[in-house]
């Protein structure tokens, strides 16, 4: 596994760095640079790199448009392209972050999916879904990204839920075996090559939408570990997704944009990097809507503590973000080596 994970770090940036000519507005550097040597480990690909960025340069990369660093050849990346049952859609933040709508295959609703009870056959859905990303990717990088958000994970255990469309089912097994066929075929099942990087979807317990940003799902241990999670484990072990997606919702009292799980225990399912992320706008809730914390500094270094890794807010506008995140590190609520652990899982994917 550890050779695998090397391969895939190795290869993945290796494409982002190499692939960066065709970005627009940015000029490739000369490839002298150890972190663009592929003969040397991942690991210290990513320490020279690390070493390389300011501390301006990392902050800002946590925000979901990781902007452009000419003097090292590093173009724009942009993290979420919706692709829950075929690409969807993305935004341009060369418009204002105005929505494009891909024009792609359009697969069976994933609840339709699921009733195939057939994981070979979503798998050649996965791969289909992973080739066109690759397609828009190819045609727009600013726009549509590969790191892909998808599938949706939450069991369907209320039927009033206006989304159980988006869901495989009740069942915890079936929604964890067509999930991991989902993603693995989204991955492309390649050691060397990750054709896209999929994000499971929201973890955890979320299942209502009417005021979801200050509900509390209480969830007693034994469905915790027994239902919810298992839904979710299946596809991070088998490495069928390459991080997590944070709900809006509150557990037992906390909300999930800060779960430590995400940190700790969803880590712990593989020995492979995770990239995690915020919901749209959802930091912003734990200053505003949920009042967990009073300032967004200090809501701001509780998400990078928590395990997540890029913040899905304020559309294209990162300042915000940036400046919460340099007053976090001013009030000593973080470290410049918290900020270092997010950005080098961030560049292993």
């Amino acid at each position: 596994m550890r050779k695998w994970r090397l391969r895939r770090g190795i290869t993945a940036l290796a494409l982002a760095l190499l692939a960066l000519p065709a970005v627009p507005g940015t000029a490739l550097a000369e490839p002298t640079y150890p972190f663009r040597d592929p003969h040397l480990p991942v690991n210290a690909r990513i320490d020279d790199l690390l070493g390389r960025l300011t501390q301006d340069e990392k902050i800002s990369w946590l925000h979901q448009y990781q902007p452009a660093i000419p003097r090292l050849g590093i173009g724009l990346f942009k993290t979420g392209t919706e692709a829950l049952h075929g690409v969807a859609w993305s935004t341009d933040i060369d418009n204002n972050g105005a929505v494009v709508k891909a024009r792609g295959t359009t697969f069976p609703q994933p609840v339709g999916m699921a009733s195939t009870w057939n994981t070979d056959l979503i798998r050649q859905v996965g791969s289909a879904v992973g080739d066109e990303a690759r397609g828009y990717h190819a045609q727009n990088p600013r726009v549509w990204g590969l790191n892909l958000w998808a599938p949706v994970v939450n069991l369907l255990r209320d039927p009033r839920w206006g989304r159980n469309e988006e869901g495989y089912s009740e069942d915890p097994l079936l929604t964890a075996e067509i999930s991991t066929a989902y993603g693995s075929g989204m991955t492309g099942g390649d050691p060397n090559h990750l054709k896209s990087a999929p994000t499971l979807k929201h973890y955890l317990a979320y299942n209502n939408e009417v005021r979801r940003d200050v509900t509390s799902s209480n969830v007693p241990p034994r469905v915790l570990n027994e239902y919810d999670r298992a839904a979710f484990e299946p596809a991070i072990a088998a490495d069928a997704a390459t991080g997590m997606m944070a709900a809006y919702n509150l557990v037992n009292g906390r909300p999930a944009t800060v779960d430590p799980d995400l940190a700790t225990v969803v880590r712990d399912w593989t020995d492979q990097p995770l990239m995690n992320v915020t919901d749209a706008w959802a930091p912003n809730n734990l200053v505003g809507s949920q009042g967990y914390y009073p300032t967004q500094a200090e809501g701001n270094a509780a998400i990078i503590k928590a395990g997540l890794n890029s913040f899905i807010t304020d559309d294209t506008n990162a300042q915000p973000t940036i400046t919460a995140i340099k007053q976090a590190l001013a009030f000593g609520l973080l470290s410049e080596a918290d900020i270092d652990a997010r950005i080098r899982e961030i560049l292993s994917v």
